[in-house]
């Protein structure tokens, strides 16, 4: 009978050791959010700095390689305009040997098929050209705002480092205790836990009762209720919002 006696004594301790922790937890995770908002928006902005970086580096680089491609086409057309000009003294040379008028107009019309060739080749090369005029003046321009870009990023990594430095101990003091905390708490309350905090606009999952009301939602708890949640033998969540309620005593 003693051993019967003593088990709901064990399970009670628990649950209470557990809410405390919750409550405990919770305080120390508020402290850490805290701290994050100190940085405010600098880390998504150093962040999109970092990407914007990317992007035109990756841009540039597709650009000087769209214009090394440029300039191999405009070489290969300039040894066309090369090989056609030759061919074109060579026919007419052949002109001057000709035996009737039928072999000479073959050579005029090659004459006149590696004329169009050149002029073929010519206007390529105009095309070509203008557009790598158009993609480094495109590269200039990219280079200007990288340039900006990075130093931008530079202010902004400072800023944020100062930040990080200034509460990098106490931030990892704080997680720390919460990791501890953790270890007390089963997984599947964990799990809760994490869950309603990542839904909950302030970061709250645990509250206490203040005022006889939720100190997440702040509507009005049962009397009956509030006597549950301070005999602490039980995780009781809200039914409004769904944050554990425990008593504000817990800590003590």
């Amino acid at each position: 009978m003693a051993a019967k006696t003593k088990a709901p004594e064990a399970t009670e301790a628990s649950i209470e050791e557990k809410l405390k922790a919750l409550f405990e937890m919770q305080h120390v995770d508020s402290e850490v959010d805290k701290i994050k908002i100190l940085r405010g928006e600098l880390p998504l902005e150093v962040q999109d700095l970092e990407d914007e970086i990317e992007g035109l580096d990756t841009r540039i680089k597709n650009l000087e390689d769209e214009i090394k491609s440029l300039d191999v086409a405009v070489a290969n057309k300039k040894n066309e305009i090369v090989n056609s000009t030759s061919l074109i003294k060579k026919y007419k040379e052949q002109q001057n040997n000709v035996r009737n008028n039928r072999e000479f107009d073959s050579l005029s019309k090659e004459v006149e098929f590696q004329t169009l060739e050149i002029e073929l080749c010519e206007k390529r090369i105009k095309e070509f050209t203008t557009q790598v005029k158009s993609k480094q003046e495109n590269i200039k321009s990219s280079k200007e705002t990288l340039d900006e870009r990075k130093s931008d990023l530079k202010i902004k990594r400072k800023d944020l480092e100062d930040i990080i430095s200034d509460t990098k101990k106490e931030e990892e003091t704080l997680i720390k205790k919460s990791k501890d905390y953790e270890t007390i708490i089963e997984p599947r309350l964990m799990t809760a836990y994490k869950r309603i905090r990542s839904n909950a606009r302030n970061g709250l999952a645990v509250v206490g009762v203040e005022r006889d009301a939720c100190g997440g939602c702040f509507n009005k708890i049962p009397p009956q209720r509030q006597l549950d949640i301070k005999s602490r033998k039980k995780i009781i969540v809200c039914e409004y919002c769904g944050r554990i309620l425990v008593d504000p005593e817990a800590s003590k």
